[in-house]
């Protein structure tokens, strides 16, 4: 969890981005995409989160979401923690996967140099949760979102990257995962 930001109103809606250790580029593979997303409808479904907007990234993952519960600490971190796991198992066990050795060792650098009892460590530590307060900055945010994979040169235009909610919003296409608009 953020070492330095905290959730201060847990029922808020909140602006959250996490990355992988070392900005390594998991996410260019299907099966660990689909991992997220299936974690992400495991957590609508049985721990209360609201899903917002996201956007996976080659190397890290966007959110904007609340806690029907109150408890955006928590869900953030039985999500990393679930998505973590499974990650680094597929990653292991993954045939296709030509990167094994090298994602590995580097997970394992992470845990080390992070002095924690984990042999691996995925996902960084900071998640610098922004509570979004105003119609305005939701929008920003959403935008922000939603640009991303566009603004790294990946796509011409939102609603082409597969797993962003861009394509909920612009296109009304939840065959991915359902979201919340704003």
């Amino acid at each position: 969890m953020s070492r330095h930001y905290k959730f201060h109103n847990p029922n808020g809606l909140y602006f959250v981005s996490f990355s992988v250790v070392f900005w390594l580029s998991v996410f260019i593979r299907e099966e660990y995409n689909e991992l997220l997303i299936t974690n992400l409808k495991y957590c609508q479904k049985h721990k209360g989160l609201n899903l917002y907007a996201y956007c996976i990234m080659p190397n890290h993952l966007h959110i904007v979401f609340n806690a029907e519960h109150g408890n955006p600490s928590n869900l953030l971190r039985d999500y990393k923690r679930a998505t973590a796991k499974a990650l680094i198992t597929s990653v292991k066990e993954n045939p296709k996967e030509s990167r094994k050795i090298w994602i590995i060792d580097l997970l394992k650098q992470a845990a080390i140099k992070d002095n924690r009892d984990n042999t691996h460590q995925f996902w960084q530590h900071d998640n610098h949760p922004i509570e979004l307060w105003s119609h305005w900055v939701i929008k920003q945010k959403v935008n922000y979102i939603h640009q991303n994979p566009v603004k790294a040169g990946f796509i011409h235009t939102a609603y082409e990257w597969k797993y962003s909610s861009a394509r909920n919003y612009m296109q009304d296409d939840t065959s991915v995962i359902e979201v919340i608009r704003v």
